[in-house]
């Protein structure tokens, strides 16, 4: 069997993402009048986009790298996710950022107001307010963040955002623009613009069945000394409670590597002490030809009432965590899928989860 180290230590971890937390909205902050226009700019081309008017540029190079789910507060789910932008393509010093999620169910398209043109200027004042709360329930999501970008800066840039929302399909339409003085000028050069669509499809975590978060295959995790304020969680959301992941965007490792992972179990039964049994398993399996073959596994993680800490309650919101980290020096060069099984043994289920990767001599 590998050695390995746990990569986080079994705490008592109170539920992580309160809506309030996570919302990220900034309508308490005072915006001028360029920014105010510039998500006007941002919320039409989103428009243009889900109507699919247009063809979406990409000059930034905007490219999706991952989502995570986590669960939140309210029935609801955490998504924290990352994109990349390639920064020697922005002149202007910084990006406007803009973020929509649309659910996939039916619901009503928000519009600009444009399309109320015809309406005399009596109607419209009429309805000027409903309006405003309509938009507010069109989207599952949506926020805009500016963003600095630092010059020389080389790519890919990294951004990671956040929303939150409950089970289903969704569309997250994603804008990234240039903006700053120079784009601001009249008669400009047009500011550079990307725009993405990806869809997502996000699980039910409150419906009482054993599950997991999405594994975290983490390039690091750092200790914080406390919880990180609104403002910051918005910047930084792969930060979770007292701990700071990085997420590993490749992967693809060296031997010299270590192969770090991190995910929570949901829903697990309680036994008679009120405390969960369960067994989570890693094992390794190495591609051969169109097969996997065993290969190694580590030891398995017992979480119960012998290894948590006595104050450990999932009533309370707290949080069974699971994580290993795993040396790759003795893994010969190739292809890798790590089988993590997680067994409940008080309900007598079982599920797994796959994480694929390779490993390269450098």
């Amino acid at each position: 069997m590998f050695q390995r180290r746990s990569s986080v230590a079994i705490a008592c971890i109170a539920l992580l993402f309160s809506s309030s937390l996570v919302a990220q909205k900034k309508d308490d902050k005072k915006q001028d009048d360029a920014q105010k226009k510039e998500v006007q700019n941002l919320v039409k081309l989103a428009d243009d986009t889900a109507a699919g008017q247009g063809a979406p540029s990409n000059d930034l190079s905007l490219t999706w790298v991952r989502e995570d789910i986590l669960k939140a507060q309210g029935n609801k789910q955490y998504i924290p996710f990352i994109v990349t932008v390639d920064p020697t393509k922005v002149t202007t010093g910084n990006l406007a950022f803009y973020w929509r999620v649309i659910a996939k169910n039916g619901q009503p398209t928000a519009t600009t107001g444009e399309a109320n043109d015809k309406k005399d200027n009596k109607d419209k004042d009429k309805d000027k307010d409903k309006d405003k709360d309509k938009k507010k329930s069109d989207y599952a999501y949506e926020d805009v963040a500016f963003i600095p970008v630092t010059a020389g800066q080389p790519g890919p840039m990294r951004i990671a955002r956040s929303f939150t929302v409950g089970a289903g399909g969704y569309d997250v339409v994603i804008i990234a623009r240039e903006y700053g003085a120079q784009a601001q000028q009249k008669n400009a050069t047009p500011a550079k613009t990307s725009v993405l669509k990806q869809t997502i499809n996000v699980p039910d975590f409150w419906n009482g069945e054993l599950n997991t978060s999405s594994v975290i295959v983490a390039q690091r995790i750092d200790p914080l000394p406390a919880p990180l304020t609104p403002q910051q969680q918005a910047d930084r959301p792969y930060a979770l409670g007292q701990m700071e992941i990085v997420p590993q965007v490749d992967m693809n490792f060296s031997k010299k590597q270590e192969l770090s992972t991190f995910m929570l179990v949901y829903n697990p039964k309680t036994d008679n002490a009120n405390k969960p049994d369960v067994v989570v398993e890693y094992n390794f399996h190495t591609k051969s030809g169109n097969d996997w073959k065993f290969f190694n596994k580590t030891n398995p993680q017992n979480l119960n009432a012998q290894t948590l800490p006595p104050q450990f309650d999932l009533a309370a919101g707290h949080q069974l965590q699971s994580g290993q980290a795993v040396p790759l020096a003795s893994f010969p060069e190739g292809e890798y899928k790590l089988e993590i099984k997680v067994t409940d043994k008080v309900a007598n289920k079982t599920l797994t989860r796959d994480v694929f990767f390779t490993v390269t001599a450098s």
